[in-house]
């Protein structure tokens, strides 16, 4: 089970954009990177046709990965950044008992 999952908000606690918040676009898992709504923009030349979002050619504006280590989950009660822990529950569906693994924030024990 990853830590950080798509859709997660988190903040950035190393590099340029340090202390700023953003949700989680993409994760590339081979590369332990993140794609982070408005984190890590940097500017590409693109030639006409090249791309699928812009077919005209010019300077764009697009999000770089951002390495996994460099980013913490945000706690959903205290609005900061915290580790991420599990706890398994168990949970019965049809008559058959399962053990689930749920991602917690640390800093407060609420759930993510």
């Amino acid at each position: 089970m990853a830590k950080i999952k798509k859709g997660d908000v988190v903040v950035v606690i190393a590099g340029r954009d340090r202390g700023k918040q953003g949700r989680v676009l993409e994760v590339l898992v081979e590369r332990e990177q993140l794609i982070v709504e408005g984190i890590q923009r940097v500017q590409r030349h693109v030639k006409p046709g090249t791309r699928k979002a812009s077919m005209e050619g010019g300077i764009i504006t697009i999000e770089a990965p951002i390495h996994a280590s460099n980013v913490m989950l945000v706690d959903p009660q205290t609005k900061k950044g915290t580790r991420v822990g599990y706890r398994t529950n168990e949970v019965e569906r049809d008559g058959v008992k399962r053990t689930v693994r749920v991602r917690i924030a640390k800093r407060s024990g609420k759930d993510v």
